[in-house]
């Protein structure tokens, strides 16, 4: 198995909608996404299974030598090798990837968020960063999309933690602030025992509007002549506004089940969000 297929294994077996935004990328920028995301999904794996801490530091502290290995030319790992293809035809900062590490670290130790300060902090070292590696990757004219991909980043994440409150919860883990937690009347221990709430309930469509303001920023900061050549970010904002919206309709309801969409409508998201795109940058010319 060569490197670009032990990643692209890693990205199809997550089951991401990120696969759906990477079809519409030129063939040098699919191979640099889909190692940068296969590199996010092996150290996240890394918090989510290995049980042990201690263990699962070693494992991270591997990879940050690793990551000074691949800007080496000196790779081992069959997803850095692929990253060092990648390094050969986009500037990615290796700080950037010691902060996603970062990041990951620090789900071993903090558990609980007291604000949404320190919350964000994670939410940038987690994906505020992949998404200004993307940026790199997608390419760019303006300095203001490296704005709009820090705010998109944010707007995911925060979408997924909206998302996963159950699986995060189960795991012991809770992204929702704890100041606000208490502002609406939201339970801690209730919240690790699963159990669903007109409180809780509250506190995810404020959430939910955050994560709105996000993505509304994202789109205010992205400069037109930008548009199509950051589209894979798009089609990743329209996917996930899609499943935030299927959360509201529903009534928040994620400690009963997990709200995804079907392959299929990600899929026509993608390719009309795509054919729009393209639409744009015909008529702006």
């Amino acid at each position: 198995m060569t490197p670009d297929e032990y990643c692209q294994n890693k990205t199809a077996k997550s089951g991401s909608s990120f696969y759906y935004s990477f079809l519409f990328l030129t063939e040098p920028q699919r191979q640099a996404i889909t190692a940068l995301y296969a590199f996010c999904r092996e150290v996240d794996d890394i918090v989510d299974e290995v049980h042990e801490e201690d263990i699962a530091r070693s494992k991270l502290d591997w990879w940050r030598l690793e990551i000074e290995r691949t800007f080496n030319d000196q790779a081992t790992h069959p997803i850095s090798k692929a990253l060092t293809t990648a390094l050969s035809h986009y500037d990615l900062h290796q700080e950037y990837f010691m902060e996603i590490l970062d990041g990951m670290a620090m789900d071993l130790s903090q558990f609980s968020y007291p604000d949404f300060t320190q919350l964000t902090l994670y939410c940038q070292r987690v994906a505020s960063v992949v998404g200004l590696l993307s940026a790199e990757i997608f390419g760019y004219q303006e300095r203001a999309t490296l704005r709009y991909a820090e705010n998109l980043g944010m707007a995911l994440q925060l979408t997924n933690i909206i998302r996963d409150v159950r699986e995060d919860a189960e795991r012991g883990r809770v992204y929702l602030p704890q100041d606000e937690m208490t502002q609406f009347g939201v339970d801690l221990d209730s919240l690790l025992a699963l159990e669903s709430s007109t409180e809780l309930v509250a506190l995810l469509a404020f959430q939910a509007k955050r994560a709105q303001q996000y993505y509304q920023q994202a789109m205010a900061t992205l400069p037109d002549c930008d548009r199509y050549s950051q589209r894979t970010g798009l089609i990743m904002a329209q996917i996930y506004q899609a499943t935030l919206q299927e959360i509201a309709d529903d009534n928040y309801q994620v400690m009963q089940y997990r709200v995804s969409l079907t392959p299929l409508r990600k899929f026509w998201i993608a390719w009309t969000t795509a054919r729009q795109q393209r639409r744009w940058r015909v008529k702006a010319a």
